[in-house]
């Protein structure tokens, strides 16, 4: 089965928020995580969501339809972004928390965390957002070919600790793991697919 992930919208305001009725698996992370490569990584394409050097540019809701399943990857604004005014800032918080409102079809979140990285304060303030928010949280470490195996489980397990979710390990240079988190959405967004899925194979 071919899997494919198309942007079929981009929102700036919160006027151009539209009810979707299908499931949304959110997309959240440091502005230097690598959202951008790693959306690239599942689509299996190189340029469709833009990677920049400098951190957050993202400064808008991309919707992702992933198909044939039929579920939306919704990345948000990186956070962490040093160089935006307090302005711009407030403006993404208020189209985020807009977009969080009664949204009843957010399947659940993965939060992307450097695996270079101990647990940072951010990070942990946003896993316990989207927790009071009631949104199940997935963890995604990313950037796992650039550290030893033993620092990463270290870190893994740290999480693990923290949030009682072990996090799953990706790599957007090899690709690591890259169908297992794919399978993990599809799975969330559509427990229902994937049991028809095995019906039919069976």
């Amino acid at each position: 089965m071919t899997h494919t992930l198309t942007l079929t919208s981009t929102v700036y305001e919160t006027s151009q928020l539209e009810e979707l009725t299908i499931p949304q698996i959110i997309l959240a992370g440091r502005s230097n995580v690598g959202k951008s490569s790693l959306i690239n990584c599942l689509a299996g394409r190189k340029s469709l969501a833009k990677i920049s050097s400098t951190p957050g540019k993202t400064r808008s809701l991309n919707y992702y339809l992933a198909e044939p399943e039929g579920y939306y990857i919704v990345d948000l604004p990186g956070y962490g972004y040093a160089k935006c005014s307090k302005a711009e800032r407030a403006k993404w918080a208020a189209l985020i928390d807009k977009y969080l409102e009664n949204n009843h079809h957010i399947a659940a979140a993965a939060v992307l965390l450097d695996s270079r990285l101990t647990p940072q304060k951010n990070d942990m303030e946003m896993v316990s957002y989207f927790m009071h928010c009631n949104i199940p949280v997935i963890p995604v470490m990313t950037k796992s070919d650039k550290c030893k195996q033993r620092d990463r489980a270290k870190v893994q397990k740290q999480w693990q600790e923290i949030i009682k979710i072990k996090p799953i390990c990706v790599s957007s240079k090899s690709g690591m793991n890259r169908t297992a988190l794919l399978n993990l959405f599809l799975k969330t967004a559509l427990p229902t697919y994937e049991e028809s899925a095995k019906t039919d194979e069976e």
